[in-house]
């Protein structure tokens, strides 16, 4: 590396700073490009992260090492580490909740939260199945206005009661699915009703779209319109 006179490259006033605590001592001044650690300029370090995730939270839901395994195409061993690895890096407890899905949001790991919801909970029904696809983009957890979901047929007044109203509290979010303009909610209607039979103006909603013009329509005419929830 070729040394060069200070006084030849650095204005008068840093050089003076400088003097004041380097007079006379060899300095090696970096790039300023600090040294990513490994997997991060692929973005592979980051998926391991994500699907270690996932990992625990299934067997902390019942999903067996075993089934893991072959789910994932990893040796009995390697779950295992993952499972009862002492780092905590995202190692979130998921839950049905809002305050865990706000959780996740803030950690940029919306995606893995409704992952959860969708498989642990509600048990991947068929009707489901879309949710979890790659095209799928999750947009939230916004004050969503119930006004705005178009009803789809579902009567209502017809729709049983889930109680008293304080399980609210501890509801999820409502997810619903922005196609063609129009959103959707057919995932909860369960819950979608109750909210619609207490007169719940507005409500706490993951938005599911697909990544091409269903993502760029949304974006246009409601992409700074909705408040995100904070805990």
């Amino acid at each position: 590396m070729k040394y060069e006179n200070a006084s030849d490259v650095l204005p008068v006033e840093l050089l003076k700073e400088l003097q004041k605590y380097a007079a006379g001592k060899l300095l090696y001044i970096p790039t300023g490009e600090e040294k990513k650690a490994w997997g991060e300029s692929s973005g592979y370090r980051d998926q391991l992260q994500r699907r270690n995730l996932m990992i625990r939270n299934k067997y902390a839901h019942g999903v067996t090492i075993s089934e893991l395994a072959d789910e994932y195409y990893l040796s009995l061993d390697s779950v295992k580490k993952i499972i009862y690895s002492k780092k905590t890096e995202r190692h979130f407890t998921y839950a049905p909740t809002l305050c865990s899905a706000v959780q996740y949001t803030e950690a940029g790991l919306l995606e893995e939260w409704t992952q959860c919801y969708l498989l642990l909970t509600r048990k991947a029904e068929p009707t489901l199945d879309a949710f979890t696809q790659d095209e799928y983009l999750y947009f939230g957890v916004v004050k969503f206005p119930l006004r705005l979901i178009q009803l789809n047929g579902i009567n209502i007044e017809e729709c049983l009661s889930l109680g008293t109203g304080e399980h609210l509290a501890e509801s999820p979010p409502l997810l619903v699915q922005y196609d063609a303009g129009e959103f959707h909610c057919t995932v909860q209607t369960d819950l979608f009703s109750e909210l619609k039979q207490r007169k719940v103006n507005a409500f706490p909603t993951i938005i599911v779209m697909r990544r091409n013009d269903d993502y760029k329509r949304f974006m246009k005419y409601y992409g700074t319109i909705f408040h995100y929830v904070r805990m």
